[in-house]
């Protein structure tokens, strides 16, 4: 099962708080993962890991015609879903981890999700049973990020600590678990997943914006994600030297009222199969 320490509790409400600003960031994505998406006349849809429910409201919204279920392992998270879509009657959202989770009602025609995939211990298993539950004709959409190195957003917040921790094993469950294609398209293919492709995209994740956009990325930067992380556990001083580095490092990339950093990620699409 995915850790839930990462995604509730304390952390989870940190994550809740900061729904708006997480969004944000995804901005230039999430309309372009829509897009790919399409409006399919699904009936079924499945958002794996759906978070604040931004990707489940928008189907909703656009699909009248069909079913949105939004999955997601933190109740903090999903409270502010369930107000945010409160008056869709075609969503609903479950409490539950996706790679276990089955619906009153088997045959899903949807699975999607905004880096919601690469969190899974044992993705293989996850993404096999979720074939289990869909439908023959089912289709599989799904962004994630591309691999460490390509996305400067990390490489450039990181910079700032006194000493920048080691990345993790490649293709262990985390942000950027999903990074090497191969080793994606190897889990899906050994999962049942047939016809898998994928698209890079190459955008910018808004992290600070309105009055003071340097101040705003600097304090958003600190609260959630993996530079937060490792600025909570420095001392005072380091602390602060670390976030006056920040803030430098954050000028660097305001344009147009916005401090924007690159990031790459995949959209990746396949088919259940027969």
């Amino acid at each position: 099962m995915t850790d839930h320490r990462d995604w509730t509790g304390k952390v989870g409400t940190i994550w809740a708080r900061q729904w708006q600003r997480t969004d944000r960031s995804f901005r230039e994505l999430t309309s372009i993962l829509l897009d790919r998406i399409g409006n399919t006349g699904f009936v079924e849809c499945i958002d794996i890991g759906c978070g604040a429910g931004e990707i489940s409201i928008a189907l909703a919204k656009s699909a009248s015609q069909g079913m949105i279920t939004g999955v997601d392992i933190s109740p903090e998270l999903l409270a502010v879903a369930r107000q945010r879509g409160e008056n869709l009657l075609n969503l609903d959202f479950i409490h539950g981890d996706a790679a276990q989770y089955s619906p009153d009602k088997q045959g899903v025609d949807l699975l999607v999700s905004r880096h919601g995939v690469m969190f899974f211990p044992a993705p293989v298993e996850a993404f096999a049973h979720l074939r289990s539950i869909s439908a023959q004709d089912a289709r599989l959409v799904f962004s994630c990020f591309r691999v460490r190195e390509r996305n400067e957003w990390v490489s450039e917040t990181l910079s700032v600590l006194p000493t920048v921790p080691v990345p993790p094993p490649a293709g262990e469950p985390g942000p950027f678990a999903f990074g090497d294609r191969d080793h994606v398209a190897h889990i899906l293919e050994s999962a049942g997943w047939t016809d898998v492709a994928f698209e890079e995209i190459d955008y910018r994740m808004i992290f600070g914006g309105g009055d003071g956009p340097v101040e705003d990325a600097c304090d958003y930067l600190s609260r959630v994600g993996p530079t937060a992380t490792q600025l909570a556990a420095l001392e005072d001083t380091e602390r602060a030297e670390a976030l006056d580095k920040l803030r430098k490092v954050l000028s660097g990339h305001l344009r147009d009222g916005f401090v924007s950093l690159p990031a790459a990620a995949w959209i990746v699409t396949s088919s259940a199969g027969g």
